[in-house]
């Protein structure tokens, strides 16, 4: 029996997928299953945990089914969105739905946060700013407003942290839930009590920092019941989605910027230094010694899926997605007109604002859901170029675009990113990108004859879109009215602050 097959696992704010990798770079197979985002108030982003690990089981029993005789399993490793928040009682039971990482509820708290300490100071200790992305400011909001929630809390961590708990029966916190949560120290890369107490929780809440690739624990007994995984097989530490995606796409050389097309619109470059900036995130990359400074629009693949539900297009032989984008093609350059603001739940990087809401703008009587569409795709690209502006302007000047997950697939949309870029886009094959990305984490940790230098080579570079240059006056002038729509719209929106 040969040992060597890795399985990657996906903990997405859409869907949970599952990837079984047999190294170097063969796709065995694949596996998934929807997940639900809730968002029962304004700027609220929520999931059910038990939901993640319902899929979590199908997915990895099916992978288990597809495993080719005389082959056999030598790891797991989890990723997923970051920072979600997840809160265990004292028994072990999730006390509430989980607060995502797109969650814009803690705008007071991030305010208040602000007046306590000096956001420079704090910037430049843990390579992040004061924003709705830190777990002090979603936790204080929970001891505002769910006091009785708040004083049960007995653990807090992550999406992937929960589900290598369920898979391996011990608790810990992956080095980039610790890092963006605002926990770590970069002197020395250690969770510290000064940091934890601003979260008004005791350190003990929060368990041990670990490595991506250092062995987390094993498949225990009750989860191989469940799974079908063997008894005792190897759990990895676990990943970041965003960071895991750019592994897979092979993203380690500086100029190489990844778009990152999934529930959220990530945009990430390779570092060998940190370079905090209060407009971005700073990561650690999967191969150590590197960071990975990056952005997070925060609704990206997620707004569309809200628009096309709402919508209601009849799509009898093919997808709401794929009809709307054919609708979209038909529509010039621009959508007659119609602008989008895509802050549907706040908006994180650049601008940093969780009361920051979306809108279309020049709407007609002449308009119809292909515009709708089409203005909404134009603005996630549009917000990739506000990124990419920011990311030239602190040193990291993009010379090379890949996209990749599940939006990489829209032949327009991404047309439309190259055009607003006016850049040639570089789409990458491997569409899960999260997943493959932690099935070679789990290959190099492993030990399974593969390096990280052989996980950077993984990436299979398919079709190259390349801008046209007649779209780009109208796309620049697209997006200096993007760029405009916030600062007209903010007053407004901060009226009912």
């Amino acid at each position: 029996m040969t040992r060597d097959l890795v399985i990657g696992l996906d903990i997405g704010t859409t869907s949970t997928i599952g990837v079984l990798l047999a190294p170097p770079n063969a796709i065995v197979a694949v596996a998934s299953r929807k997940t639900t985002l809730s968002s029962p108030h304004p700027g609220w982003a929520e999931e059910d945990p038990a939901e993640w690990w319902r899929n979590s089981c199908a997915v990895l029993r099916d992978l288990v089914a597809a495993l080719p005789d005389g082959r056999a399993l030598s790891g797991l490793c989890v990723t997923g969105m970051v920072p979600a928040l997840v809160l265990l009682d004292e028994a072990g039971e999730v006390l509430r739905p989980s607060i995502q990482q797109s969650d814009g509820r803690a705008a007071a708290e991030v305010d208040e946060l602000k007046r306590e300490i000096d956001e420079a100071t704090f910037l430049a200790r843990t390579g992040n700013g004061i924003n709705q992305q830190l777990i002090a400011t979603k936790l204080r909001w929970l001891r505002r407003h769910e006091p009785e929630v708040f004083a049960k809390i007995k653990t807090a961590f992550g999406s992937y942290d929960y589900v290598n708990w369920r898979l391996a029966g011990c608790r810990g916190v992956e080095q980039n839930w610790a890092l963006e949560a605002g926990l770590v120290d970069l002197a020395d890369h250690q969770i510290k009590d000064d940091l934890v107490a601003l979260t008004g929780l005791p350190r003990s809440a929060f368990p041990a920092k670990h490595a991506s690739h250092s062995v987390f624990g094993a498949i225990a007994a009750a989860a191989a019941a469940e799974t079908g995984l063997p008894e005792g097989l190897p759990v990895f530490g676990g990943a970041a989605d965003h960071i895991a995606s750019a592994l897979a796409a092979g993203l380690v050389e500086p100029g190489d910027v990844l778009l990152k097309f999934g529930g959220a619109g990530d945009i990430v470059v390779s570092s060998d230094a940190a370079r905090p900036d209060p407009r971005l995130f700073l990561d650690y990359h999967l191969v150590p010694g590197l960071y990975a400074p990056n952005g997070c629009m925060a609704a990206s693949g997620s707004a569309l899926n809200w628009l096309a539900a709402n919508l209601r297009l009849e799509a009898a032989n093919d997808s709401p997605h794929a009809a709307l984008d054919r609708l979209a093609a038909a529509v010039a350059p621009g959508a007659d007109g119609v602008l989008c603001l895509p802050y549907f739940l706040g908006e994180k990087t650049p601008i940093q604002d969780p009361l920051a809401r979306g809108a279309f703008i020049g709407l007609s009587l002449s308009h119809g859901p292909a515009h709708l569409w089409r203005a909404l795709l134009e603005a996630v690209a549009y917000g990739f170029r506000h990124h990419v502006e920011v990311l030239a302007e602190i040193g990291f000047a993009p010379k090379r675009f890949l996209a990749s997950d599940g939006g990489a697939r829209s032949r327009v949309w991404m047309q439309i990113v190259a055009d607003a870029l006016q850049a040639p886009v570089g789409l990458v094959e491997n569409a899960h990108g999260s997943a493959v990305g932690a099935a070679l984490v789990a290959s190099v940790a492993s030990g399974a004859k593969t390096s990280w230098a052989d996980a950077a080579r993984f990436a299979r570079l398919g079709e190259i879109v390349s801008p046209q240059p007649a779209n780009a006056a109208i796309y620049d002038r697209g997006y200096a009215q993007y760029r405009a729509i916030y600062p007209a719209l903010k007053p407004i929106l901060r009226m009912g602050e």
